[in-house]
């Protein structure tokens, strides 16, 4: 949010009247006095005007988790547990999901706060690749390659997806990159060729990969370089 927008509405006071607070060097971000209205301000940090704090700094979290099998991607449900449950109550801070994953499906998972972050992270226009390993029902065929290499047509969203690749690693089991990850993408895909997938498991998300030590249903923080490449 725009600094001048955030005095405006904490402060009371006319937007107007808060660029010049801004301009006399009366308003702080994290402590610095900063003159400029149109800077961008994110909620973790804090603001203050003549020294009182209008808007204080929160912690921002960016967790991996390696999801179970019969967890949702939830925050919260009334009749299945959920990922939040396996994360420490002192972390929740309005932690939400980057990049869900079924019920079924394990793997890779993102829990985070910052919301600008993780639509960088699951945004479909921006491409990020999703490495999935998956087991099929039936072989993987030449034309599943084509297929997927051409872009499937959704019907739903009217739409081809982009080329996704795969990396077979026998004839039921292959690594499939996408660049969406759009609702059960993968699994819409390989019913379109006529296959289905009986398991799916997440291994990276962009830059971000998961830890071969977290153990099913164990977490870690993200490094501050995995936060930086998204």
């Amino acid at each position: 949010m725009k600094l001048s927008r955030i005095v405006s509405n904490q402060n009371g006071v006319s937007r107007k009247r808060a660029n010049a607070l801004i301009a006399t060097g009366r308003v702080s971000v994290n402590d610095e006095v900063c003159r400029e209205a149109q800077q961008d301000v994110s909620e973790f940090c804090a603001v203050s005007v003549d020294g009182n704090v209008i808007q204080q700094a929160r912690p921002s979290r960016y967790l991996m988790l390696n999801k179970p099998a019969g967890y949702l991607s939830a925050t919260v449900d009334d009749l299945h547990p959920t990922v939040l449950e396996l994360i420490d109550s002192t972390l929740h801070d309005d932690l939400h999901i980057g990049g869900r994953l079924d019920r079924a499906s394990t793997g890779l998972l993102i829990l985070t706060n910052d919301g600008n972050w993780s639509r960088r992270l699951t945004e479909p226009e921006i491409k990020i690749p999703k490495v999935y390993r998956v087991t099929t029902e039936h072989p993987i065929t030449p034309e599943t390659h084509r297929r997927f290499e051409a872009g499937i047509w959704f019907e739903y969203e009217q739409l081809t997806t982009s080329p996704a690749q795969i990396e077979e690693i026998n004839e039921c089991e292959a690594r499939v990159t996408i660049y969406e990850g759009r609702y059960h993408q993968v699994k819409r895909m390989f019913h379109a060729v006529g296959n289905r997938i009986t398991s799916l498991h997440r291994e990276r998300m962009g830059s971000i990969q998961l830890n071969d030590e977290l153990t099913v249903g164990q977490y870690r923080s993200l490094t501050a370089e995995e936060i930086a490449s998204v």
